[in-house]
């Protein structure tokens, strides 16, 4: 965490922790693969194996070039998926007068005036404002310390939970309370949910949602809803 003189505090992953990740996943992964050869050999002895047909592909393939190959690759994958995770990483900039949220591709600058409560959420950095909308949610891998202090030095109001948390309902379809727009979102959002490659039409949704007025918490596959705070 640091400082600036325009008086703001600044979080962001640091370019030896990014690097110290990168050299990590890389080795990790790379032990992996290099295990893969005993275990393909292994498969190729046995009189019956799932998945023999490519154990002995990669057994057939002659040393050194199989290790090298395997311990390249699982060292590529390693830094790639590191480097897919940091797209979704977000720094975040706190001053007296707004909070700037930064990821790949994305930024957004939040006046003071506009933010009521600011919280941690499971991997999710949330403000909501003066009346309980949501007005950003993020991932954001810093700890609810750090995050605490970041916006609490800058006059804001930490919590450490949703203080409308009391204020969740169960959605079922054409839920009454509802307007048509906001339950036609959750009956797309849950046929969504039902697909594992479609996290980015869930964001999306859930955005639409609170461009409305309409708050989601997710647990499991079960959606719950609210709308601005009562208090």
């Amino acid at each position: 965490m640091r400082s600036h003189p325009a008086a703001s505090t600044t979080l962001a992953r640091s370019t030896w922790a990014q690097g110290a990740l990168y050299a990590a996943a890389a080795v990790l992964l790379a032990g992996v693969a290099w295990l893969l050869d005993p275990l393909a050999n292994w498969l190729v002895g046995l009189r019956w194996a799932p998945m023999r047909g490519p154990a002995r592909l990669l057994v057939s393939i002659p040393e050194p070039w199989l290790t090298v190959g395997l311990v390249a690759l699982g060292a590529l994958a390693g830094t790639a998926l590191i480097f897919f995770d940091s797209l979704e990483k977000t720094s975040v900039t706190v001053s007296a007068e707004r909070v700037i949220l930064k990821r790949t591709g994305h930024v957004q600058e939040i006046a003071r005036e506009q933010v009521g409560h600011v919280f941690r959420e499971k991997d999710r950095l949330v403000l909501l404002g003066p009346k309980g909308e949501e007005i950003a949610r993020e991932k954001c891998d810093f700890n609810a310390r750090r995050l605490a202090a970041a916006f609490t030095e800058n006059g804001y109001a930490w919590v450490t939970d949703d203080p409308y948390e009391d204020e969740f309902r169960i959605w079922v379809p054409k839920t009454p309370e509802l307007p048509e727009l906001a339950n036609a979102l959750l009956a797309a959002r849950a046929e969504a949910m039902k697909s594992s490659d479609s996290g980015a039409s869930v964001k999306e949704l859930r955005r639409e949602l609170a461009r409305i007025g309409i708050v989601i918490r997710d647990k499991g596959r079960q959606q719950y809803w609210r709308g601005p705070g009562r208090r």
